[in-house]
């Protein structure tokens, strides 16, 4: 192993929890040893050239949680955000807007011009100058270099994270910010959210966009925030960091109003006019689906991934959910987590070596998994006295367990119930349950948000309806306005 291996590993067991920081490393490596060449790609029916190792992680999503099945919807975020380049006079490097079916309440970039924006972001937004300002600020990260600025190990820590964001393709979007740092998904410091939010409000302001939707987006950030802290506090369970989409800013902070007002004052020769055509955002994202998607379902004691094409039974009583950065089994009681996150497949190394390569400690019990047409390998690993089951399967991907709990002993059997029962889908497996859909509505005279939600199917629906409508924590909507509800 390579001393900036080691160096890599020690920073993310200080800095992550121990069931995060072996997943991640293992597809940081994976990623680490790739040869930088070039690969040509196609995005939004153009071909782009990019080094290997962007392409091979920009693939990855796109086989994994795939583009959003709306070619309009598509075609319309790639427009606005084709239409701040250009009016913003912004030709270096070729730009790329790819909406992506995934849940999560985030939108992120690749260097070399790559732009993501998930699905679940579209449903907490209410105009295209609130989209606009999202793909703003996106573009400002690239635009100022901030890729190619952070250290080294930070940039690795971006690419890993996407790694295992693939898993994500249908998450669960109540749970979607619950395994992961800021930190490690964004990779920004303060400084650089701020320079990403300058340049933002420069190319809204050049555009004819409302420079103030960016902070229309915080606050919709913000209340999320407000709304898991509540859950978790609840629930008695840590919150976690919200992702990394402007998460440096509080609501008001004030380095921010400073430069959304240095925006509104720019001087513009010829000021365009605001591009928003009433009702159009309402239009486009009509009967868009609404947190996890048929990809990815579970029963009462199994669960579902038809874009990876697996499954496995769990333990009565455990809870299985999906964020950007794997997926967690967890039991009734919160003590007990079997995470889930994969890397590429090596040749070079079987899951035997993958295994004893990348865990810390001892490493005893080693056994060789066959089982469903899949090889593995599993083992405890024992460090500073905390044990942990591990386990590797090829399927695809190279999938990486680890489950953690006070006892070890007492929980192994959970663990292996899930890691032995893994194999892929049947025929009649796949694509099993329903999608929530977003629709539109005038409000009913009377109507409030609890009546909206007496009809919908999810947990907290009262909220839900609230924290997509701008009206968490309280508040009512008047007779007539329009409001989103889910179906």
């Amino acid at each position: 192993m390579s001393s900036l291996c080691v160096q890599r590993l020690s920073i993310l067991t200080l800095t992550a929890p121990l069931r995060v920081a072996w997943v991640a490393w293992v597809a940081w490596a994976a990623w680490a040893g790739s040869v930088s060449a070039a690969s040509t790609v196609t995005i939004g029916g153009k071909s782009v050239e990019l080094p290997d190792d962007i392409a091979e992680e920009h693939q990855k999503l796109i086989d994994n949680i795939g583009i959003y099945d709306d070619s309009e919807l598509d075609a319309y975020v790639r427009g606005v955000g084709e239409r701040l380049l250009e009016e913003s006079g912004i030709t270096k490097p070729e730009f790329s807007f790819t909406l992506l079916d995934s849940p999560d309440i985030n939108a992120f970039a690749l260097p070399g011009g790559l732009i993501y924006v998930n699905r679940g972001l579209l449903a907490y937004l209410d105009t295209e100058a609130e989209l606009a300002g999202v793909l703003a600020h996106e573009i400002g990260h690239i635009t100022e270099r901030h890729h190619s600025r952070r250290k080294t190990a930070s940039f690795t820590s971006k690419v890993a994270a996407v790694s295992a964001y693939i898993l994500t393709g249908s998450g669960d979007v109540y749970d979607a910010a619950s395994m992961y740092g800021a930190e490690i998904i964004s990779g920004f410091g303060r400084d650089m959210e701020l320079e990403a939010d300058s340049a933002g409000a420069e190319y809204l302001h050049q555009t004819g966009y409302d420079v103030d939707s960016m902070l229309s987006v915080i606050g919709v950030l913000k209340d999320q925030e407000q709304y898991r802290r509540m859950q978790a506090k609840a629930s008695g369970k840590p919150s976690g960091t919200y992702h990394g989409l402007y998460a440096s800013h509080p609501r008001n902070d004030l380095r921010l109003q400073t430069v959304i007002r240095a925006a509104n004052e720019l001087d513009v020769d010829e000021m365009p006019e605001n591009p928003e055509i009433p009702g159009e955002y309402r239009r486009q994202t009509e009967g868009m689906v609404y947190g996890a998607s048929a990809a990815a379902q579970g029963e009462s004691d199994r669960f579902y991934h038809n874009k990876l094409n697996f499954t496995f039974a769990h333990p009565p009583g455990w809870t299985v959910s999906q964020s950007s950065r794997a997926i967690v089994a967890t039991s009734a009681d919160g003590s007990q987590t079997l995470t889930i996150g994969l890397a590429r497949i090596d040749p070079n190394k079987d899951t035997e070596a993958s295994l004893i390569a990348n865990a810390q400690g001892e490493v005893t019990d080693f056994e060789a998994l066959e089982q469903y047409g899949l090889n593995g390998s599993t083992a405890v690993a024992s460090s500073g006295g905390q044990s942990v089951r591990l386990a590797v399967i090829d399927h695809s991907y190279r999938f990486l367990f680890e489950g953690e709990a006070p006892d070890l002993g007492a929980a192994d059997a959970g663990f292996r119930t899930i890691i032995d029962s893994f194999r892929p889908l049947t025929g009649r497996e796949k694509v099993t349950g329903t999608s929530h859909t977003l629709h539109y509505i005038q409000v009913p005279r009377g109507a409030t948000f609890a009546s909206l939600a007496s009809s919908v199917k999810l947990p907290d629906a009262e909220n839900q309806l609230r924290l997509i409508n701008g009206y968490y924590p309280t508040g009512e909507p008047r007779t007539g306005d329009w409001v989103k509800v889910i179906r």
